[in-house]
């Protein structure tokens, strides 16, 4: 038989102690923004729309309301749009943010300037998909960077702030029944959030912002209870927070744990939570969008990009690197594929309005009528001017130390 102690014993096997069960968590995340939080008269909570972040804007509300936080002198929550998300999580984020709204919360929608949008700056600029090896431009241009932004004018007007981010390491960090993470105060381990004073590789705002991510101890299982039953109960704030489960696999989302991004990501190698989503009755009508991968797959090939041609060379004479390599999109495939997005979202859109489900909206007018103004300008990306030949071209090969490789099917 099994004495008390014996049960409250560390299992050397299983690598991970005693899980904490949901009121601890909690009670974790309380003792963190105790800790941290008065320092600071300005809370910004970045919020992207996803599970984490949206688990962690509800709760830190929720105990301000309950009166478990005091509440700051400000506070301020920062909605990263991307204008391409999910539109399960596009469609709870708005329904979150009207909630924020009624409760007097500040709130702002942060998203990329219309030319360094994703479509506009893909199809207008001519600037390939995104891709995982040299070209991953995406993440930085239409979410990072508007965030830096929207953080430094904050900082211009309140001084140091504290930013609160959904940043969860989960049940890994859990060892000998407490939460060992490295805070970045004064080199100590605390266990009450990671804090950091200052936020990596943000430009403008250094020594200006530190950032607290209060639920890194949070495992998933908790934050789909707290956003599928806790959340959306009166008691804890009446949030709209259940329908972000749609946008993971809806009630079998903890199992499923997808990881979700843009709609029709280019840099996944399969969009399962775009798939994960249509199987449900009612988000069937999203299927179109599944269309998005193929496009961008398309885009990528040589028949639809420039290439650079041989023997071009710096402006010191010397033969620049990357010999013949492939560029940006033809005007021919960016108008193409501009009429494809399009068709996609007409046809999800038909079928919306048919079974009175929500209308998506990736590329509005104002997008499209910018995309053919940028075509109509001839404009490309720095380095080129369109007069390079198409990729598909048969050329002989030349490398960056000027050895070129002959292809016998040139001139036939």
């Amino acid at each position: 038989m099994k004495t008390e102690a014996s049960r409250n014993q560390v299992d050397i096997f299983s690598g991970v102690s005693r899980r904490l069960q949901m009121t601890e968590s909690i009670d974790m995340t309380i003792q963190s923004m105790k800790a941290y939080g008065p320092d600071h008269d300005h809370w910004v909570i970045t919020w992207s729309g996803g599970k984490d972040s949206s688990a962690t804007v509800s709760l830190i509300i929720y105990l301000i309301d309950s009166g478990k936080l005091k509440a700051p002198k400000r506070l301020t929550v920062l909605l990263a749009d991307t204008r391409m998300e999910l539109p399960p999580l596009a469609i709870a984020a708005t329904q979150i943010a009207e909630e924020l709204e009624e409760r007097g919360i500040e709130f702002k929608r942060v998203m990329a300037e219309t030319d360094k949008r994703f479509l506009v700056y893909m199809l207008g600029r001519g600037v390939p998909p995104p891709n995982n090896g040299t070209m991953r431009w995406c993440t930085r241009q239409i979410k990072m960077d508007p965030m830096e932004a929207a953080l430094e004018q904050l900082c211009d007007e309140s001084g140091k702030i504290l930013t609160i981010t959904g940043v969860r390491q989960g049940e890994s960090a859990i060892r000998d029944s407490r939460i060992m993470m490295s805070c970045g105060k004064d080199g100590a381990e605390c266990g009450q959030g990671w804090f950091q004073e200052a936020l990596p590789n943000a430009k403008g705002l250094k020594g200006r912002i530190n950032t607290l991510a209060p639920i890194l101890h949070w495992r998933v299982c908790h934050v789909w209870e707290w956003l599928k039953h806790w959340a959306p109960e009166f008691e804890f704030g009446d949030w709209s927070t259940a329908a972000i489960a749609d946008a993971y696999g809806g009630d079998e989302a903890e199992e499923v744990n997808a990881r979700t991004g843009c709609t029709g990501c280019p840099l996944a190698q399969e969009d399962k939570a775009l798939k994960t989503i249509i199987q449900s009755p009612r988000w069937t009508y999203l299927k179109p969008l599944l269309g998005l991968s193929d496009l961008y797959e398309a885009l990528r090939r040589p028949e639809n990009r420039l290439r650079q041609p041989a023997g071009k060379t710096k402006k010191d004479g010397t033969l620049a690197k990357g010999q013949q390599r492939m560029g940006p999109l033809t005007m021919d495939a960016r108008l193409w594929a501009l009429d494809e997005v399009c068709r996609i979202q007409d046809q999800v859109n038909d079928q919306a309005q048919r079974s009175g489900r929500p209308e998506i909206d990736i590329l509005n007018d104002d997008e499209k009528t910018r995309i053919l103004e940028l075509i109509n300008e001839n404009t490309w990306p720095e380095g080129w001017d369109g007069s390079e030949p198409v990729a598909s071209i048969p050329h002989h090969r030349m490398f960056d130390d000027g050895v070129t490789l002959e292809d016998m099917f040139v001139g036939q």
